[in-house]
């Protein structure tokens, strides 16, 4: 389940706001920055900013307790500012991701063991918080270790394969392969040979023997996926082999032994099959010994931000680059109906990533049919400026020349940091978008920010 976490904030005003947001926009709900109200043993983890004496003297009381320090240091110090010992560290430049990131952490160490967090890794192929994938999850170490065949159904892209992956990785098996064949994707001719081998000669082309699946899966796990697309005289040797526990290559008299356990998986209604006579019943009932079902992503939208986690470490793990989304563009991502699942939504940050390099992607840029919700910026959208007046209206101004002397370098730079503040607050920090409504070039824009020191 997704544990409710109590977390505080011990930082300087503008790192605790920060954090505050982000922490809210989590959906985390018991969080405080109130570090006088209590001891140290009343929260779960601490998000420690630069920490005066008698804080960090505060912070000491609960070293020995379970309580959890987070060091949110800055972008270019190597080193938490922080007297107690802590191994989880924030940059405080952090977005929702990084935060999300440290929550996994906290809650993996409360909740399990430390000699039992490499067995809670066992189940990391189902990512989510919702009852439903909670269930999932719990269901699936229920039968992970029995001999029994296990039907997972749910429709296409919702992670089936994942599920029987994570169901061998938590069985005795785990050492031996796991073997996936997609029954749907080929063709009905070939099927036999691809499940149970051939010998040579067996056919035109039959050049050499050759083992099938059944044969490479030995001792481990066979994932028939798509089972619903089997062709019916196909399921008749399917149920053979579960029946028996043995098979023949095709071209072959001799009897081989059949040791792995049998997944199935389809996001067909194999029930409304059976009554077309399109699968055989038998079949069904031996398949169908422990049902799992896997949800569309459509009914568990709060597990939208943890699967952007996971998938944007694997794209940051295979070189395409570091996403980023801002808190509108996360938003608007967990609205989206996923017709298409998780297969959608990762090909959807796969695209992100490579379009939108080394920036915050806001609402704005995602494509037109994921946007929900209100856009935050317009390009008629005027920007209150720092003098009270819309930036449409500046060749208007008139302001009066102070009787006496006043460095104008100072109050111009002053003036510009306010702009720049509000364009980029406007716009959920995207750049492009902040340069758009001032006018500037996106690179002139990097510029001016790094010149004047402001935090995005």
């Amino acid at each position: 389940m997704h544990s409710e976490l109590r977390l505080l904030v011990v930082a300087p005003q503008e790192l605790e706001c920060r954090l505050l947001t982000l922490l809210a926009a989590l959906g985390e709900s018991h969080v405080s920055s109130d570090w006088r109200s209590a001891s140290p043993g009343d929260w779960d983890a601490v998000f420690c900013g630069p920490l005066s004496a008698e804080q960090n003297a505060w912070l000491l009381q609960g070293a020995a307790s379970h309580l959890q320090l987070i060091s949110v240091v800055a972008e270019q110090s190597a080193t938490p500012d922080l007297d107690a010992a802590s191994d989880l560290v924030l940059k405080d430049h952090c977005y929702y991701l990084d935060v999300l990131e440290v929550l996994y952490q906290v809650r993996a160490r409360l909740s399990v063991p430390k000699e039992l967090l490499s067995d809670m890794a066992l189940s990391e192929e189902v990512v989510g918080v919702s009852p439903a994938i909670s269930e999932l999850r719990r269901l699936t170490r229920q039968v992970a270790d029995k001999a029994v065949t296990v039907l997972i159904t749910g429709p296409s892209g919702a992670g089936k394969e994942l599920v029987a992956r994570s169901l061998h990785k938590q069985s005795r098996r785990r050492d031996a392969p796991f073997v996936p064949i997609n029954c749907g994707a080929i063709p009905r001719e070939l099927l036999e040979s691809e499940l149970f081998g051939h010998e040579r000669g067996a056919f035109t082309g039959a050049i050499s023997s050759r083992a099938g699946r059944f044969e490479l899966a030995e001792g481990g796990t066979l994932f028939l996926d798509e089972i619903g697309d089997m062709p019916l005289d196909m399921q008749v040797k399917i149920l053979r082999v579960i029946q028996e526990r043995q098979f023949q290559r095709v071209g072959s008299d001799k009897t081989r032994l059949a040791d792995v356990r049998i997944v199935a998986a389809t996001h067909r209604d194999l029930e409304a099959m059976i009554a077309a006579g399109e699968f055989r019943e038998d079949l069904y009932y031996r398949l169908n010994v422990f049902p799992l079902r896997v949800p569309p992503l459509a009914e568990r939208a709060e597990d939208v931000p943890h699967l952007v986690r996971v998938l944007c470490q694997q794209l940051r793990a295979e070189g395409l680059g570091e996403l980023r989304l801002a808190g509108s563009a996360m938003a608007s991502l967990c609205a989206h109906h996923w017709s298409g699942n998780i297969r959608e939504l990762a090909n959807l940050l796969e695209r992100l990533v490579i379009m939108y390099p080394d920036k915050v992607v806001g609402l704005g840029d995602l494509p037109e049919n994921y946007r929900y919700g209100e856009e935050h910026w317009r390009e008629s959208t005027p920007i209150p400026n720092a003098l009270g007046r819309d930036a449409t209206e500046q060749h208007e101004f008139r302001v009066s020349l102070p009787a006496e002397g006043f460095d104008m370098k100072a109050q111009m730079s002053t003036l510009e940091r306010a702009w720049i503040e509000q364009a980029l607050a406007i716009h959920d920090g995207v750049v492009s978008k902040a340069a758009q409504h001032l006018g500037l070039r996106r690179t002139t824009l990097i510029e001016k920010i790094r010149k004047l020191a402001i935090q995005i």
